[in-house]
């Protein structure tokens, strides 16, 4: 197959040999400086989604997707017929009543705060993970009634390692809101609580301080007699803003809607901030490769300068010289950009699969290793941004090298 004109001249000074030599090795540089570039723009973007995709899945699993207030009316009083106008909301799957309250815990001389939410059991694990994420006893197993305590209560992995206490251990709860009244005013009072079940979720948030009862339980704990909130699990986890929008709409604005994102928004707001910092730092790699195309094109120009010459005496115009000099930038940009990709994706497959980069139990249970995740959408940013930076260094060579005059370039041949 007979290659075009452009396309050919601009190979055949792409792979000088000899005295030439010098410009194939810039070009190599470039290529490589290129690679570079795109391979580790991939992998550290493919990082930073890992993370994120992993903690909003631990995230979205531990909590629910929309929670839902009422302004007016001191709560939820009508608990039954509330659930339903909720459920019938555009994109909402399931319902579940609420109430959350903070305390302190103790068990075996070990005292513990602790964050009590109120739910019941069967409508709670149709919106949340937290039933999937048991590890010992059951968390139906709260609405089951209980001799010589108040009720039953999950607590999470970490809690009751806190505690040391396990199912079938008896905890003690002590609550503000649940104080007695004597003549010396409000006395605090301890609630006996029975462990009947351990979960974890894989977030030291909910692991280290949650603990589950049934709303009636933590009505007396708190002193309260309706939920507080409505929590809703949408069909879509991403129309989740969405649907918070629709509650208001739609039930009047003594409905107050808040999704998971903006509840969690300063988290993912700085994730996001250091992934965009993280994606210009290394960027800059790509624009000193850029700038070694940039040099090698000018030597190129200036060592070629005659054949140049000879070109647009034999009727080259220069449109085709200036097409051959961004062939030849697009050539090193196209093939380093196609081996950094390949590269990178590669070694982020190889990272995620392997798990080359662990971590500490501590920092979150149940994740090993750092997630890699490259998102189709950042590899083709990746990948035309490169070309385009590629090509754009081409300008000013192929602006120099189409405006060589013959007859000065072949003066004192």
């Amino acid at each position: 197959m007979t290659l075009p004109f452009e396309l050919y001249v601009a190979t055949r000074y792409l792979l000088a040999k000899r005295r030439q030599a010098f410009i194939s090795v810039i070009s190599a540089v470039s290529a490589l400086g290129v690679t570079v570039g795109v391979m580790a723009l991939i992998i550290a973007l493919a990082l930073m989604t890992g993370m994120q995709q992993e903690i909003r899945d631990r995230i979205v699993g531990a909590a629910a997707h929309v929670y839902v207030q009422k302004l007016l009316g001191g709560g939820f009083v009508d608990r039954e017929a509330e659930l339903a106008r909720l459920a019938a909301v555009p994109g909402v799957v399931a319902a579940a009543p609420a109430t959350r309250g903070y305390g302190m815990a103790t068990a075996h001389g070990v005292d513990a705060f602790v964050t009590l939410k109120g739910v019941d059991p069967v409508l709670e694990a149709q919106v949340t993970e937290v039933a999937e994420s048991i590890l010992l006893g059951s968390f139906t197993a709260l609405s089951e009634p209980r001799e010589g305590v108040l009720g039953g209560v999950v607590i999470g992995d970490d809690l009751s390692r806190s505690l040391r206490a396990s199912v079938g251990d008896t905890i003690s709860v002590l609550t503000v809101q649940g104080a007695t009244l004597s003549p010396w005013g409000p006395v605090p009072r301890w609630w006996r609580l029975e462990v009947v079940g351990v979960f974890s979720l894989g977030l030291r948030e909910y692991d280290a301080s949650y603990g589950f009862v049934t709303l009636d339980v933590a009505g007396r704990l708190f002193n309260k007699d309706r939920a507080d909130m409505i929590e809703l699990r949408v069909e879509d986890v991403d129309d989740a803003p969405a649907v918070a929008s629709a509650v208001t709409e739609t039930l009047g604005a003594e409905y107050f809607a808040r999704d998971w994102g903006q509840l969690n928004q300063a988290l993912f707001s700085a994730l996001w901030l250091e992934k965009m910092a993280i994606g210009i730092t290394i960027g800059l790699i790509m624009m000193v490769a850029a700038l070694n195309i940039v040099a090698s094109l000018v030597l190129l120009v200036m060592e070629k300068s005659r054949d140049i010459a000879i070109l647009k005496t034999m009727g080259a115009s220069s449109r085709s010289v200036r097409i051959i000099f961004v062939l030849q930038g697009g050539i090193i940009g196209a093939v380093g950009t196609a081996v950094g990709a390949a590269c990178g994706v590669g070694l982020s497959w190889a990272a995620d699969r392997y798990q080359w980069i662990r971590l500490p139990e501590m920092v979150y249970d149940g994740v090993a290793s750092v997630p890699f995740r490259v998102e189709p959408g950042n590899f083709l940013l990746v990948v035309l941004g490169s070309l385009a930076v590629c090509l754009l260094a081409t300008l000013y060579p192929s602006r120099q090298a189409s405006r060589l005059d013959p007859a000065e370039a072949l003066r004192y041949e």
